[in-house]
């Protein structure tokens, strides 16, 4: 297959250098001015789980486009949520009848996400990995699991094509039935996690102060009927977070969900992202339907950045 990937980062980066080991042709759209910014070429410090638990580390060519054409058989789109109303507007008028797999988080109605796009020629997944990029160097890295949803009618073309392509790669596929669901909760879960982030400082501190996940569990309890106000069904991980006593769940995710030298801690610890999006973006829901969140709205408007991140995007 011939691949057009969305912007270059971690987790378009590095899904195309597993896509091109396994005989596909990848190529990344960037932004104007982006191309010579990047360069040619980009080290990566990743691990790799589908096969066991391999390092990669090498100098890897990649070929950059600045301009779009519809001469592919995929667009895969990884970008940052707030990105996504810009990248589906471009999409719409030059990616033809190319189809999209939106690899993504996504915390609006799926329909409203990727309009003016036509769901038809759209699959929704997340991938299952994470890392950051620095100086042009990558660490991070991908588990075997990623998931996507189950087709939708006028979609089983694609979904059987974007199935082939990540088994050709030896991933495996955790299918999705609801997935507008499923973002709801995993976006949930992120603006609980970010919370702490903005009130510690990056995703390292996060990872290594002793009650952020008993923290976690606290925010996310205040999101709950946030989801439920929306329609949604409370998953198997947000009842998780939501039901077991604050210091149990701090001591699970400290000690066996993100264990030191585990690859799910390595990743986070490893994201340089700015946090606060996901925070907003809860925040502004909750006060669209009267709901108090007191816990995110403090950290959120208490962090320098806010202004910064409601200034971007209005």
């Amino acid at each position: 297959m011939r691949i057009l990937f969305f912007g270059r980062g971690v987790i378009s980066t590095q899904y195309a250098w597993a896509f091109e080991k396994a005989g596909h042709t990848v190529e990344f759209y960037v932004r104007k001015g982006r191309k010579e910014t990047f360069g040619s070429s980009i080290e990566l410090e990743m691990w790799d789980a589908r096969r066991g638990k391999q390092l990669i580390k090498e100098s890897w060519n990649v070929k950059l486009h600045e301009e779009m054409s519809p001469n592919y058989d995929l667009i895969i789109v990884s970008v940052n949520t707030e990105q996504l109303p810009e990248a589906a507007q471009l999409l719409s008028t030059a990616a033809g009848n190319t189809p999209v797999l939106i690899f993504n988080n996504v915390w609006q109605d799926l329909k409203s996400s990727i309009s003016p796009l036509s769901m038809n020629n759209v699959v929704f997944g997340f991938p299952g990995g994470g890392g950051g990029i620095t100086d042009n160097r990558l660490r991070g890295g991908f588990l075997k699991m990623l998931f996507l949803e189950k087709p939708r009618l006028g979609t089983e073309q694609i979904n059987n094509k974007v199935k082939e392509l990540f088994e050709s790669a030896h991933f495996k596929i955790s299918w999705i039935k609801d997935m507008q669901n499923w973002l709801w909760n995993h976006f949930a879960m992120n603006a609980a996690i970010e919370t702490e982030v903005l009130k510690l400082g990056s995703f390292p501190a996060l990872m290594n102060h002793s009650d952020s996940f008993a923290n976690v569990g606290k925010n996310m309890r205040g999101i709950i009927p946030v989801l439920k106000a929306r329609g949604a069904k409370i998953d198997t991980i947000s009842l998780l977070l939501t039901k077991i006593p604050p210091a149990l769940l701090g001591t699970l995710f400290n000690k066996v969900i993100f264990a030191k030298g585990s690859l799910p801690r390595l990743f986070i610890e490893y994201n340089n992202t700015k946090a606060g999006f996901a925070v907003l973006e809860v925040v502004r829901e909750a006060k669209k339907l009267g709901i108090p969140l007191t816990r995110l709205t403090v950290a959120f408007e208490n962090n320098e950045q806010h202004k910064a991140i409601e200034n971007s995007i209005s």
